[in-house]
């Protein structure tokens, strides 16, 4: 999925502005301005639209962890994984919003998509594991819309 994609949804669920997701990227230290979010929000036909690339799409899933559970200054910070996939967005986001897999299942359902928790395990896995299926764009979706109308939010 594009993240710039991924970034608009994300906002939209949480009900932020574009100051709160500088901040939210900020907390992963990467420096980036309110006005630079407003572009990565932007559609692609808009005047002023930038592409949000893999790096800045880390730092702001890196950052939204510790957004919605804190920092904890005993534990080291979590590594930038580049390029993001949307394995690493599905994974950052069940850690952020605290989700299980009964819950993912469930706000895929919303939308009418049936996954088994099985598949979804196959999703969370390492790239080189056996049972390692790619997190299609279809799904990802989904997810973040049944994310936005249950609303697991701030």
């Amino acid at each position: 999925m594009i993240h710039n994609d991924v970034l608009r949804s994300i906002r939209y669920l949480m009900k932020v502005n574009d100051s709160t997701l500088a901040e939210i990227i900020r907390l992963a230290k990467y420096e980036v301005t309110p006005a630079e979010v407003s572009a990565f929000l932007k559609r692609e036909d808009e005047n002023g639209y930038r592409e949000c690339g893999d790096r800045v799409m880390a730092h702001f899933l890196n950052g939204l962890v510790l957004y919605k559970r804190g920092v904890d200054p005993r534990r080291p910070a979590q590594p930038i994984e580049i390029p993001v996939t949307n394995n690493i967005t599905l994974k950052k986001l069940r850690v952020a919003f605290q989700l299980k897999d009964s819950d993912i299942v469930a706000l895929v359902e919303k939308n009418g998509l049936r996954v088994s928790k099985a598949e979804l395990g196959a999703f969370f896995r390492r790239p080189d594991h056996r049972n390692y299926r790619e997190c299609g764009d279809q799904f990802l979706r989904n997810m973040l819309k049944g994310m936005a109308t249950s609303g697991p939010t701030p």
